[in-house]
């Protein structure tokens, strides 16, 4: 299947009461595009770190009765999974796309990072436009814009990252949901290159 982009229906997908009914739609209408998603990138993703970057589709398999209010594609160079270590997603929530470089809990390499971070935050905000988003939560869908962050909300992001075992980071562009380069799939294939390109230098750090 060729990656084609997603509609204003891939979006509604997270309107759907109930945990079987959305995950129905999410199998049977996004699942594939993500699919897709991932293997088209794949390559171009191992070819810019310079190692194999594995695509791994989200399949809430933990859920039981709460339906998830997002999904994703994420790709990491692990060969049995993606969670331990830091990666790349493309995936949604309701409300708009996310293309971001991620540190989830479960990593041990978020403290490398914001021992990193901490001594680069000038170098970051160079190197990123002010519109990319930062979270310290990555089921949450709000962030703060790097454009109003300032060295002290940087300092609390790091020691977050240090001390607290649930601490996560993520950072990357988010495009709301009626923006109509959605819908075009080649168009929105090299937004989501170029921005994995911008977050090499942030995956990177956190080796």
């Amino acid at each position: 299947m060729t990656f084609n982009g997603f509609t204003a229906e891939d979006f509604e997908v997270f309107a759907i009461g109930g945990l079987e009914p959305r995950m129905e739609a999410l199998i049977s209408r996004v699942r594939p595009k993500l699919t897709a998603l991932g293997d088209e990138v794949a390559p171009f993703l191992s070819a810019l770190s310079g190692e194999e970057m594995y695509p791994y589709v989200a399949k809430h398999a933990r859920r039981t009765v709460h339906p998830p209010n997002d999904t994703w594609v994420a790709w990491g160079p692990g060969k049995r999974g993606y969670k331990a270590l830091p990666h790349f997603q493309t995936g949604m929530f309701h409300s708009h796309l996310f293309i971001v470089f991620a540190i989830i809990y479960e990593s041990s390499n978020k403290i490398i990072f914001a021992d990193a971070l901490s001594g680069s935050i000038s170098e970051v905000r160079n190197q990123l436009p002010g519109n990319y988003f930062w979270s310290t939560d990555h089921l949450d869908p709000h962030g703060t814009p790097q454009s109003d962050m300032d060295d002290e909300q940087f300092a609390r992001l790091t020691r977050r990252l240090k001390e607290v075992k649930k601490a996560e980071v993520t950072c990357g562009l988010r495009i709301e949901s009626s923006d109509p380069v959605l819908r075009d799939g080649p168009a929105l294939l090299k937004i989501i290159e170029q921005t994995f390109e911008t977050l090499l230098p942030l995956y990177r750090m956190a080796f």
